[in-house]
């Protein structure tokens, strides 16, 4: 394995104009132990200023403070706006709030905010919204955490559809353009379920159905979601094609249950640039 300073801590991915973004590896940080090196998680029993440090470099990458919410597993999308979240913006500006609230998607048009996904098998989602009508560059960004229960909950649908515009005089929302990208999760090779569960998220994503290497029930997460933004009308620009279970890249916590171990969480960021 080459020495984790030779080791990539950031790829970056083209969301067009205006938009920065792109998704963290394990590296680049200063946590120790299992969280080693830029673990960005707060609930994973790591060090609270080590995962400060680290979210203060996470910031670096993006070029903006980072904002994250609670996740739940769940389909809420957290608004972040510039007139009823003037606290929260505040403490970005001077530090670190630990999260800006319980959900699992956050959408924004501030360019002074990046967002932050946290993720450790599960689907990171990165996504730009552009109006045609005003200009090549994007209106608002957007985050989503995907995983098998949000994915089957549909926490894409609802991300996409508060990033599709505001309804008009009619009632019906104005097309907005929305493109995505796809971060590193476990693969459907890795991911066994019991076949039940396989069924289950199948009924509703019929794209996650699959079967592992060794022939057992499986998920196919990564390519549920995409198969679920395609369906939107939502173009992926990028998709990962790393595992998190696959190599030490990325932190995945069903690599480290099996070994009884504790980890880290990496993250997809994203952020609107200044128009200049």
């Amino acid at each position: 394995m080459a020495p984790v300073a030779d080791l990539p801590r950031f790829t970056s991915v083209d969301l067009g104009f205006g938009v920065s973004a792109g998704f963290t590896s394990r590296f680049g940080g200063v946590s120790a132990g299992p969280f080693e090196s830029l673990n960005l998680g707060l609930g994973v029993e790591d060090s609270r200023d080590a995962v400060i440090e680290n979210r203060r470099r996470a910031a670096e990458l993006i070029g903006a403070p980072v904002a994250f919410a609670t996740q739940v597993h769940g389909t809420r999308v957290f608004r972040l706006a510039d007139d009823d979240d003037a606290d929260i913006f505040s403490k970005l500006a001077g530090g670190l709030p630990e999260t800006i609230g319980v959900g699992d998607a956050i959408v924004t048009a501030n360019p002074s905010v990046a967002l932050g996904v946290l993720v450790a098998d599960c689907v990171p989602v990165l996504l730009a919204s552009r109006d045609p009508l005003a200009g090549p560059g994007a209106a608002e960004v957007a985050v989503a955490h995907a995983g098998r229960q949000g994915l089957a909950s549909g926490v894409v649908a609802a991300i996409v559809a508060e990033l599709s515009g505001a309804p008009d005089s009619d009632g019906r929302r104005c097309r907005r353009e929305i493109v995505a990208a796809i971060g590193p999760a476990v693969c459907a090779r890795c991911y066994e379920v019991p076949a039940a569960m396989r069924a289950e998220v199948a009924a509703v994503a019929p794209e996650a159905w699959a079967v592992s290497r060794s022939g057992t029930p499986s998920l196919d997460l990564p390519g549920a979601v995409a198969a679920q933004l395609a369906q939107l009308g939502v173009s992926v620009e990028y998709r990962s094609p790393f595992c998190t279970m696959e190599g030490r890249r990325f932190f995945s916590h069903r690599r480290a249950t099996a070994q009884g171990l504790a980890t880290g969480r990496q993250a997809g960021l994203i952020r609107l640039l200044t128009p200049m």
